[in-house]
């Protein structure tokens, strides 16, 4: 099993443009094979200092193979996703994907 995270870091944190990258992140679920789990949100606040809530907008996702992690990245949904929420909203952004200990 594969999970994919994906942090995101808007333009302009806490306003429309995460508005806007969390329904593009929401029209990903359900329409691509392969994503066995899927979450979006926006960070909750906390006072811990080992928190990192600077973000605008998380992605978690899971397959059960490479395969199909790497079906995902190309499939036209995904790319949609990043030409019309990604490109426009996102100054920064950080992937990580890791398998099943």
């Amino acid at each position: 099993m594969i999970t994919h995270v994906v942090i995101f870091w808007t333009d302009k944190p806490g306003s429309e443009d995460r508005t806007k990258l969390l329904e593009g992140a929401k029209a990903l679920l359900g329409g691509i094979p392969g994503v066995r789990e899927f979450r979006t949100g926006a960070p909750v606040p906390s006072p811990r200092g080992v928190v990192d809530d600077s973000f605008a907008v998380a992605i978690s996702m899971t397959f059960a193979s490479q395969a199909d992690a790497d079906a995902y990245q190309t499939h036209p949904d995904h790319q949609v996703f990043i030409d019309d929420y990604v490109k426009p909203y996102v100054k920064r952004f950080v992937v990580y994907d890791f398998g099943q200990a």
